[in-house]
């Protein structure tokens, strides 16, 4: 069996989960007594006893509530500490020292751990009073966001720890002082993840890496402290910790000024696959949920996208074009079911008619201008009144104005209340959603008639056919949001509060307590309702479209940013339109910019393979300084069966030698089929297409087909880049007949 540090440390902390979760369910218990012996006190029937027993319960029924409420997925971080320069506790049983005391550090740089913290959603005591979790909100709890490696304070190593509900799903370890040598219960300190990887630069002989690890910590450090007015732009190559950085970000803005970011951080992240990395690392801090982390395709509340368009109607649907088409779409739309071509209603005694002519000219009136289509209502109403008030002659009956005031105004309150007045109303100005406008565009002749002279017939074609399939695209997302600002929402009337029985209590009874929502609940509600935020952070802001950018900026019009993203890395294939797009949505900010220069996740070995394409991608640009060598040269193989079976073997291959994980990346039409040629090889190997990857990272990787990567869309030769600085260790090229492979399996794209 596969037994790796990574899933030793799982267990560690999975151990430690277990015994949070035996104390917690103790402290239910007590609560439970507590509620139990209050109600035999109020069996005693004196005034006092009655008293007393309200309060015992008032205050046992709000520590239930509370533990029950946050009885789930609450234990997500982890500090471990050099000896402070004091040994005072604070209330909460953790050492309130914030620098290390002197001799912490021998003069060999090596250093024992002397404390161990454990952060979560509220604090947890064992038996004798010593901390099993630390509340996020305490003092104690502060290094786990405010340090970094420049200034480590007492922590040695940060680890994130992800579970869900009982069960230790991963960690991942920052270090905060990778020169030293730290031991932790006899035992050298374990790490996982990039901070692995910091140890191991950290720690070599040469003086030259330790600059190097010294140039990381502080380029990075300035990021994350930089302050939050404005805009941030942090700018660098594969492997150089921009997502990292900007989590981390995240946490320090939201605890050095959390009143400030109480309405919310956003972070967007390109893919699914993104999102679940960066909700480990950046937890969503609880109670009033700050922390909302979304994916591109998950922006737009009750929708939920995975799926891809091709490269040619992603251009189609991601341009800035499609607003225009959008605009007509929402308008267009008006008269998708046929809608009635004469108004006829009585008034007065009388018979009033408007014919289809009348009725388109009112139609235009109403729609001029750029007001949202379903808020042009009310206005498309009052123009059909006044058509009918002056088609019933009753304007010259009074010359007197307050008369003539009334008679209108009975006129409008006679004609409104009549059903086929209403049915009229409802089928020739319906409310429109964007889904429903959206399914309309699936109609090619339809979609022909509002995208003219801007989409061509090709594009009209395959927009119109992409919207005919069952679900949403990532690309769709970005038009829902768009139309939802063109239609508008109308306004609903309030609903009355349901009454409470327990507005009916008096006295003491009003102190018992009643189930209030979870954090996790007013979390997912507050998220829900939020429609914009604080301070948002864009990962991977290369690759968002320029209606993409819209929709994010909708989110961020009053909030600080933090973009993070390399030119050099986008898959989008009009950068410029994008920039365009992007200006627009951060508006006149002022901009500070910030460039990450060092690649510590790839070996040389890897980056200078890498290389090779970013210099056929984008001529000119350099490609971030790898820091570390490990002497093993890409391995190239060309395919000899099929091509399945060669990158099932070279998976499996790789699986023996690395602990970690194994990610194959292929053409994005291939992702299904790449799976089934994985099936049985565990979890650790992934399959991913190649827009999957942006982001992530592997022990291994192996990349199939270069050129099948390269020819996928315009920006295809970016896009292999990317897939190509996956790897922490190792790398496999699968080379099929379309690669023009050479003797030694390298193929044209790689070969100098």
């Amino acid at each position: 069996m596969h037994d790796s540090v990574r899933d030793r440390e799982i267990r560690v902390e999975q151990e430690h989960l277990d015994r949070v979760y035996r104390r917690l369910e103790e402290k239910i218990h007590e609560a439970e007594f507590l509620m139990q012996d209050a109600a035999r006190r109020g069996q005693v029937g004196t005034p006092g006893a009655l008293a007393e027993r309200d309060a015992q319960v008032f205050r046992a029924g709000i520590h239930l509530s509370r533990l029950n409420n946050e009885f789930e997925d609450f234990l997500f971080g982890r500090i471990d500490l050099l000896t402070g320069k004091d040994g005072k506790k604070g209330p909460d049983g953790a050492y309130t020292a914030i620098e290390p005391a002197e001799g912490a550090v021998r003069l060999d740089n090596t250093a024992d751990i002397a404390e161990t913290l454990h952060i979560g959603r509220i604090g947890v005591l064992d038996q004798d009073y010593a901390p099993l979790v630390i509340d996020w909100r305490a003092p104690a709890a502060a290094p786990f966001y405010r340090s970094t490696p420049v200034d480590p304070g007492r922590v040695v190593r940060r680890r994130v720890i992800r579970s869900k509900g009982r069960r230790v799903l991963g960690v991942e370890d920052d270090l905060m002082r990778p020169e030293l040598t730290a031991y932790l219960d006899g035992g050298e300190l374990p790490v996982i993840g990039d901070g692995a990887l910091m140890a191991a630069l950290g720690q070599a002989r040469s003086h030259t890496m330790r600059d190097i690890v010294a140039s990381i910590q502080a380029e990075q450090d300035l990021v994350i402290r930089a302050p939050a007015a404005s805009v941030t732009y942090v700018e660098g190559g594969p492997g150089t910790g921009k997502t990292a950085v900007a989590l981390h970000r995240a946490a320090y803005l939201l605890y050095q000024d959390r009143r400030r970011y109480a309405g919310g951080i956003l972070i967007v992240s390109p893919t699914p696959l993104l999102v679940a990395y960066t909700e480990g690392v950046l937890p969503s801090l609880g109670e009033e949920g700050q922390v909302a982390i979304r994916a591109i395709g998950s922006l737009v509340e009750g929708s939920e996208a995975t799926l891809y368009d091709s490269p040619s109607v992603a251009r189609a649907k991601g341009s800035s074009r499609m607003l225009k088409v959008l605009r007509k779409a929402a308008r267009g739309a008006l008269e998708l079911n046929d809608p009635p071509a004469r108004l006829r209603v009585v008034a007065f005694g009388r018979r009033l008619e408007l014919e289809a002519g009348e009725l388109d000219g009112i139609r235009r009136s109403a729609l001029g201008g750029t007001a949202p289509v379903n808020l042009l209502r009310p206005r498309a109403r009052k123009l059909l009144l006044d058509a009918l008030w002056e088609r019933s002659g009753a304007a010259g009956r009074h010359s007197d104005p307050e008369l003539a005031a009334e008679l209108r105004s009975s006129f409008d309150e006679d004609i409104t209340s009549e059903d086929a007045f209403i049915a009229f109303l409802d089928a020739w100005w319906p409310e429109l959603t964007p889904a429903a406008v959206l399914d309309a565009m699936a109609d090619e002749r339809r979609l022909g008639r509002w995208a003219r002279r801007i989409l061509n017939p090709g594009e009209v074609r395959k927009v119109a056919r992409s919207l005919r399939r069952e679900g949403r695209s990532v690309h769709d997302i970005a038009l829902l949001d768009e139309l939802q600002a063109v239609l508008g929402a109308p306004a609903r009337p309030r609903r009355k509060r349901e009454l409470d029985p327990l507005d009916q209590l008096t006295g003491l009874e009003e102190l018992m307590p009643v189930r209030e929502e979870s954090q996790r609940e007013r979390a997912e509600r507050l998220a829900q309702e939020r429609v914009e935020y604080a301070h948002v952070i864009v990962d991977e802001a290369q690759d968002l479209t320029p209606m993409q950018w819209r929709m994010v900026g909708r989110r961020g019009r009053h909030a600080t940013w933090t973009v993070v993203g390399d030119p050099a890395q986008s898959s989008w294939s009009d950068p410029d339109e994008a920039a365009e797009a992007r200006d627009e949505a951060l508006g006149t900010r002022p901009r500070r910019r910030f460039e990450l220069t060092v690649n510590y996740r790839n070996p040389a070995e890897i980056a200078d393979l890498a290389s090779k394409v970013l210099a056929l991608a984008m001529p000119g640009s350099v490609s971030p300084k790898a820091v570390r060598s490990t002497g093993v040269e890409p391995r190239f193989t060309v395919v000899e069966d099929t091509l399945g079976a060669t990158v099932r073997d070279e998976a499996a291959r790789l699986l023996e030698r690395v602990d970690g994980t194994v990610g194959v990346v292929v053409a994005m039409q291939r992702r299904e089929e790449a799976r089934r040629w994985l099936a049985g090889l565990g979890d650790r190997v992934v399959a991913l297409g190649s827009l999957e990857a942006k982001g992530l990272e592997y022990d291994a990787t192996v990349v199939v087909s270069p050129a099948e990567i390269a020819d996928e869309s315009p920006a295809g030769l970016r896009v292999l880049y990317v897939a190509l600085t996956r790897a922490t260790q190792q790398l496999t090229v699968v080379s099929a007949d379309r690669d023009e492979p050479d003797a030694a399996g390298i193929p044209d794209l790689l070969r100098d």
